[in-house]
């Protein structure tokens, strides 16, 4: 349980972990954002309304977006997989990163 954990949420060891740090946070962000909402808004549902169904449907929904989020980061190419062709180094490589 806990790898199954740490595969999702570990940002590097995610499909994330192609992108730089700071987008990586960016985008782990909008999706707690997302998924805080999800859980607060089907909540919110029981008590108004008694119905299942639209929990069910905040969580397809959150489940397909975070999938899809992560199919694409992990096709992602950056400016790291292309060097420079005269050689310089790129704006993180001279700090390190």
């Amino acid at each position: 349980m806990l790898d199954l954990y740490r595969t999702i949420m570990d940002s590097d060891r995610n499909p994330l972990n192609a992108l730089p740090r700071a987008q990586r946070f960016q985008i782990m962000v909008v999706l707690s954002l997302m998924w805080t909402s999800i859980f607060c808004a089907a909540a919110g549902a029981w008590f108004w309304y008694g119905e299942l169904l639209f929990a069910h449907v905040l969580f397809a929904l959150g489940f397909a977006f975070t999938g899809a989020t992560f199919h694409s980061a992990s096709k992602l190419a950056t400016y790291r997989d292309h060097p420079s062709a005269d050689g310089t180094a790129r704006y993180d490589d001279v700090w390190g990163a």
